[in-house]
């Protein structure tokens, strides 16, 4: 979980006087401690004394559950693996693992700590609300002695999931090793834990990138935010205060810097700012290419705002700007989605203009727009040039031909289709059976339709499972003729097979009774449904 402004800009000690940590110093402390050394052992003696360490950790464990004042005495003992071990232990009750902490701290403040121990240390540290000492854990493991980034990061991480920790800790590294003034490293624990696929918090992302931007280093600042940018986090106002330093940095703000801020605010919805930024982009004196539209012409498409669209990739082919199939791709989707084949098919035969070739993704969306206007030879007209371009069929759509035959009352055909794509070696999913049910229920077939359902249940078809949306269809079918008695089998086979009913599941039953006069049954189903948190429908 994300915490944002996971501690204050200026840091002091916390006032509770249960919260003591005496060896533990904040930012505010004026002198540094003493650097610390990893102490020397060798793997033999590691090995013989693992079995001493495992009895102290219990006996640690054991005295601090008990309250036993006597646990200074084992701590004498202790080394920096016992101490990663016993805070393992506590992980789950933090009071005794604050309490193991203190009792550290007090008793031993020259404790020779190793990055794992003073990790572990953190990760519980946080997790009790205790900031500012865990910030000074943080600090005293990078002022150690030869300690580097990538040992500090590998630290964190290597006993975060054992410490039952959150993302908040590596707010709390990149903000300490900003307020220490250490920029570099904090931009270079950033980057490694970003590699590693963890989240830095936008409010810590940004005390890093103002941080770099007062010191002139823009290019690491954009490296932060293009980061970030990247991994969809939230998009930032201060990525335009970083462009508008660029220029007193001695940097001047590029096509690919443009194109990653207007990329960014159209991924996150904000189309009307992109095209000021874009405007600024021309003023500048900057030609965009074709990634600058590709962002632009896609959110356009998002949209549904045909006109701006068209307005978009006018203005590119007057740049002589040659669209890619992406931009393509989102042009033919809004037409087919909004019915104007005639502008889909338009764009279809400009993709060979341009000298592109069109891929399945193209055709798929120009067959499924003819498949959803029942247009089902033009779609196999598409469908034959496909095939003859060695482009081979997917799954979606075959399946939209399927469909295509259904809504035109076809079903029969839509079967016949399948089995010869089988033929030809396709492999059907759920919604190829699903449409065909679905299809042969509404021209009332019953019994090709249960019998379709039968061979899934029976995994003569590859293993295909029936789910809610196969059974709700023979379910519907029979409630819509009447035939209670075989709605109600169909249901308890769903049961019994593991699918659990919906709430359309319910509402076929129900409205079938009522349609019966059967008010005793259906009120069954209605207490049923509410039983099983459904809602019933408003007509009931």
């Amino acid at each position: 979980m994300v915490v944002h402004r996971i501690i204050p800009s200026r840091i002091s000690r916390l006032k509770d006087p249960l919260t003591r940590f005496k060896p533990l110093k904040t930012l505010t402390t004026s002198s540094s401690p003493a650097p610390e050394s990893e102490p020397s052992s060798s793997s033999s003696s590691s090995s013989s004394s693992s079995d001493s360490d495992s009895f102290l950790v219990e006996k640690i464990c054991f005295s601090l559950k008990q309250g036993n004042s006597n646990v200074r005495n084992h701590l004498i003992r202790l080394n920096p693996l016992a101490v990663v071990e016993v805070l393992y232990r506590f992980r789950n009750d933090l009071s005794l693992g604050q309490r193991f902490v203190d009792q550290l701290g007090f008793n031993f403040p020259n404790f020779k700590h190793t990055s794992l121990s003073l990790s572990a240390m953190i990760h519980i540290l946080v997790r009790s609300g205790r900031l500012s000492d865990a910030q000074s854990c943080v600090l005293r493991m990078i002022r150690r002695s030869g300690v580097s980034r990538v040992e500090i990061v590998n630290s964190l991480v290597s006993t975060y999931s054992n410490c039952g920790s959150n993302d908040s800790v590596f707010d709390l590294l990149i903000r300490t090793f900003v307020q220490a003034r250490k920029l570099r490293e904090a931009y270079e624990a950033f980057t490694l834990l970003r590699s590693k696929g963890y989240t830095v918090s936008i409010d810590a992302c940004n005390a890093l990138i103002g941080s770099l931007v007062r010191i002139g280093w823009v290019e690491l600042a954009w490296g932060v935010y293009q980061e970030i940018s990247r991994s969809g986090v939230g998009f930032m106002e201060e990525a335009f205060e970083l462009m508008n330093a660029m220029p007193s940095k001695g940097f001047s703000p590029g096509v690919y810097t443009y194109n990653t801020v207007i990329n960014g605010l159209c991924k996150h919805g904000k189309y009307e700012r992109a095209k000021e930024v874009f405007v600024e982009m021309l003023r500048s004196g900057l030609s965009p290419d074709s990634t600058t539209y590709r962002s632009l012409l896609m959110e356009a498409c998002k949209k549904g705002d045909a006109v701006e669209t068209e307005n978009i990739f006018s203005d590119m082919r007057s740049r002589d700007i040659v669209p890619d199939l992406v931009c393509f791709s989102s042009m033919m989707s809004l037409f087919t989605r909004s019915g104007n084949l005639d502008k889909a098919l338009m764009y279809f035969n400009s993709v060979k203009e341009a000298g592109l070739i069109p891929d399945n993704v193209i055709y798929t969306i120009l067959i499924q727009g003819y498949c959803r206007k029942g247009h089902l030879s033009e779609a196999f007209r598409v469908w034959d040039e496909m095939i003859s371009k060695s482009i081979k069929p997917t799954v979606m759509i075959c399946n939209s031909m399927i469909k295509g035959y259904c809504r035109s009352g076809n079903a029969s055909d839509g079967e016949s289709f399948l089995e010869k794509m089988i033929l030809e070696g396709f492999v059907p999913d759920c919604i190829s059976y699903n449409t065909l049910i679905y299809g042969f229920v509404k021209e009332e077939n019953m019994s090709k339709a249960f019998g379709l359902v039968k061979k899934m249940e029976e995994k003569k078809q590859g293993g295909l499972v029936p789910d809610v949306f196969t059974y709700n269809s023979i379910l519907h079918g029979f409630c819509r003729q009447n035939q209670m008695k075989e709605a109600e089998v169909v249901l308890r086979k769903m049961i019994e097979r593991g699918v659990n009913p919906d709430r359309s599941t319910y509402t076929s039953l129900i409205n079938g009774f009522v349609s019966q006069d059967n008010l005793t049954e259906a009120f069954r189903f209605h207490d049923e449904m509410l039983q099983r948190g459904f809602s019933p429908d408003d007509k009931f």
